[in-house]
């Protein structure tokens, strides 16, 4: 009877994992912009705890894509979860790859997507950095926002919009700086402000597909709402 008991209460659970692992795929999916990347002046790098974010801007440096990398981003939030700024911490990972110091610029100062575009276009502009063309890598989940943002504060360089190189399942489950719960909650509150934040300036607008919206509600009904903003 308790045997029963217990594989009833797995079974449910597992149903719920395997709801929560499909409905959070298609924000994943929609929150890519699958753009093409080609040659161009900068890479600008918005910071997090996730240092996949890090590698993968060295990488595109080691290929040849920019000959710059900005780092840009102050601490995470209130709470200083970092020794010291994301964009310094960044760096250091940079530093460690090879990348030579004269490439990489830094921006610490800025603590939300909007500072990130605004205070490194100061810095472009101040240093006399070329910036027809921009790389700008972000977490997985947060690609579409990133691009929505940079539209909207700085709309005259080309940009293109890149994150980790990695499958939904392995960012999901085998991500060394952050929960998969965690990741979930964020990736629920950037698709609710996607659409919310146009409406304040701070975004340009964007189409949500019906099944990407329903992905977002299903999943705050299971308990992912940790993070949602107050509309």
């Amino acid at each position: 009877m308790i045997l029963s008991k217990y594989l009833g209460v797995q079974h449910l659970y597992q149903n719920k994992m395997e709801k929560v692992d499909k409905y959070a795929e298609i924000i994943w999916d929609y929150m890519h912009m699958n753009h093409a990347l080609v040659p161009s002046d900068i890479i600008l790098v918005l910071g997090s705890r996730d240092l996949l974010v890090a590698h993968r801007a060295c990488d595109l440096f080691f290929e040849k894509y920019a000959p710059t990398i900005i780092f840009s981003g102050d601490f995470n939030g209130k709470k200083r979860i970092l020794s010291k700024s994301e964009a310094e911490v960044f760096k250091d990972v940079a530093l460690e790859r090879g990348v030579p110091e004269s490439a990489i610029f830094i921006e610490n100062k800025s603590c939300n997507t909007g500072n990130n575009v605004i205070f490194s276009k100061d810095l472009i502009l101040n240093k006399k950095l070329t910036h027809k063309k921009i790389i700008v890598v972000q977490k997985p989940f947060a690609e579409r926002r990133a691009f929505a943002t940079f539209k909207k504060v700085w709309p005259e360089p080309e940009i293109f919009l890149t994150s980790p190189v990695v499958s939904f399942d392995e960012y999901m489950n085998n991500n060394k700086y952050d929960t998969k719960d965690h990741i979930i909650n964020r990736t629920v509150e950037d698709l609710q402000r996607i659409r919310e934040y146009p409406k304040l300036g701070f975004h340009i607008e964007q189409n949500i597909p019906e099944d990407v919206w329903h992905a977002g509600q299903e999943l705050i009904s299971l308990g992912y709402n940790k993070s949602l903003i107050k509309c």
